[in-house]
């Protein structure tokens, strides 16, 4: 069998690579287009491998693991959370991964994914809200300004037509730079003084806070019926966004319930407690939004299969173009049992 050559090289997506790619399509497009992608694999969810993260707390915050395959691709992604990082000038989310093939074991992709996992995050939501807000949404709430709030405003104006958003944090000024960042996108847009005052009149409020702790952002009173609650923030042991009752009172969907009883929403309530799984009702297994004062409730906490589809997308995306730079990655000797010999020819070579 004639050698292959260029066993050694794996394409690799440097950020700024990514945001070249994400700039040249077009940031709607380019969610868009993912959104397909993690909605056509959620249509096949039942050919997946899939396992809840693996992963390693600590007080400061969460290092995790996030594999998944569908028997011919595998796929996994690194991430940390660290909201404490923001204090020393540093992501509270960074986060890289591979695609690889599952036939020979050898990766096809290397990725930057934290600029993709706001992406796939974002997308992953307005594919959920495609099922389960009210028709005609138009405004929505966004709860937590800080590094997911664009990609999310971007996502839903691009796939249920949001124009109109209220936005609040804690931080004013980070309420004023998501407004600033957004103001070319032609959005309408109010800067809140307080979470109730972004929930009036909203039909969807997203919720993507950063602190490692159970919090209270939305309290039973706030929330009225027909509204679409898309809850991202809350996704590790002890980290929640909403009052139990609104727990109660809501119709809730998840990715992957051994996970999301874990690390979402539903950490507060029993084991038992009914939930819907998104992919049921993407493939009509399941209803989504039955009635218009029906409470939709996203616990989205971030699933594996997930971003397979972002590294799936990525992949197909790039061939073809210079969105890449070729990796060497893996020792490739001229005989693959002598890897060793590989080494003293290198020795060699350098005299």
């Amino acid at each position: 069998m004639p050698a292959l050559e260029n066993l050694n090289l794996v394409p690799f997506v440097s950020v700024e690579k990514m945001m070249d790619l994400v700039l040249a399509t077009g940031t709607e497009t380019f969610l868009t287009e993912l959104a397909a992608y993690i909605e056509e694999d959620f249509r096949r969810w039942e050919s997946f491998d899939k396992v809840a993260r693996v992963a390693a707390h600590s007080i400061d915050g969460v290092i995790e693991l996030m594999p998944a395959s569908d028997g011919r691709l595998y796929g996994f992604k690194y991430v940390n959370g660290h909201p404490k990082n923001t204090k020393t000038g540093r992501q509270t989310v960074t986060a890289f991964g591979v695609l690889a093939d599952v036939d020979t074991g050898y990766p096809l992709l290397l990725s930057e994914m934290t600029i993709l996992t706001a992406l796939r995050t974002a997308a992953t939501s307005a594919v959920a809200a495609k099922y389960l807000a009210p028709n005609g949404s138009r405004r929505m709430a966004i709860i937590g300004n800080g590094a997911q709030s664009e990609f999310q405003a971007l996502a839903f104006k691009a796939l249920l037509g949001i124009d109109n958003l209220r936005l609040y944090d804690l931080d004013p000024s980070a309420t004023q730079r998501c407004k600033t960042n957004l103001e070319r996108f032609g959005f309408h847009i109010e800067a809140c003084s307080s979470a109730e005052q972004a929930v009036e009149g909203a039909d969807i409020v997203t919720t993507v806070t950063a602190d490692k702790q159970n919090a209270t952002i939305l309290t039973d009173n706030m929330i009225g019926a027909g509204l679409h609650i898309n809850a991202v923030g809350g996704d590790c042991p002890g980290k929640t966004e909403l009052h139990r009752d609104i727990l109660l009172r809501s119709d809730i969907f998840v990715e992957f319930p051994p996970q999301t009883r874990i690390e979402g929403e539903i950490q507060q309530l029993p084991a038992d407690h009914a939930v819907t799984e998104l992919w049921d009702v993407i493939v009509g297994n399941a209803q989504g939004r039955r009635s218009d004062r029906q409470i939709t409730l996203f616990d989205s906490v971030g699933f594996a299969t997930e971003d397979f589809s972002a590294l799936r997308y990525v992949r197909d995306k790039i061939a073809g173009t210079a969105f890449f730079d070729n990796l060497d990655l893996l020792a490739d000797p001229d005989e693959p049992r002598d890897l060793f010999g590989m080494l003293l020819r290198r020795q060699a070579a350098q005299g």
